[in-house]
């Protein structure tokens, strides 16, 4: 087997290897709530306000079956781990509000009341990795192959049947200056699609 040589690495290391800063997030509630979630605030908003997330984890639990003083692990089910996105809070608490109004919607602050079935209430996240080819000029719009078709979009995935959990605290302190607040929400995910971009050689599904 031939030694490994700094020139091979840099030949394995296409495109320069993906970058965690170059990344968009969509997020969509039910139609049902849709109207409710965005009132008043422009998709455009979070598109920018979304400081941070994660790409979700995914995992396929273990089964332990005795023998004869031994431990065979086989595969059990594949659960998803809730999912987080950071948001940069503005001053008129636009995206804020819009989750207030979701979770409000689901179990009202006052009385209790909301959404039982749960297709008026879950929603959909799209996380897409970007690439610094033609990023400048792609179309944010164009999502028509879940993430595959708007320029500079490497991979994408496509968390289901999502609702928040939780809406996450904002600290105030009269020491933080030079400081903007965030704030954390958490969703719950049933299931993800996985959606390479076009020509990828990594196979996708569900």
């Amino acid at each position: 087997m031939p030694s490994s040589t700094i020139s091979q690495f840099k030949t394995q290391l296409r495109r320069g290897g993906a970058r965690p800063n170059l990344f968009e997030v969509d997020i969509t509630s039910s139609t049902a709530l849709n109207n409710i979630f965005w009132e008043g605030t422009d998709q455009d908003d979070f598109h920018f306000l979304c400081k941070a997330t994660s790409m979700p984890t995914q995992t396929i639990g273990s089964v332990d079956v005795p023998f004869r003083g031994r431990i065979l692990k086989v595969a059990g089910d594949r659960t998803f781990e809730p999912w987080s996105v950071t948001v940069i809070n503005d001053e008129e608490f636009n995206v804020r509000s819009a989750f207030e109004r979701w979770a409000d919607a689901i179990n009202n602050m006052e009385s209790g009341e909301g959404s039982v079935s749960p297709n008026d209430y879950m929603g959909q996240g799209t996380i897409k990795q970007l690439g610094r080819t033609d990023i400048g000029t792609r179309d944010v719009g164009a999502d028509a192959k879940a993430g595959g078709d708007g320029k500079g979009v490497l991979y994408s995935y496509k968390v289901q049947d999502i609702w928040p959990s939780e809406i996450g605290s904002i600290d105030l302190s009269y020491e933080s200056s030079d400081a903007i607040e965030e704030f954390t929400v958490t969703f719950q995910v049933q299931y993800m699609q996985i959606n390479p971009a076009a020509g990828s050689a990594s196979g996708g599904g569900s």
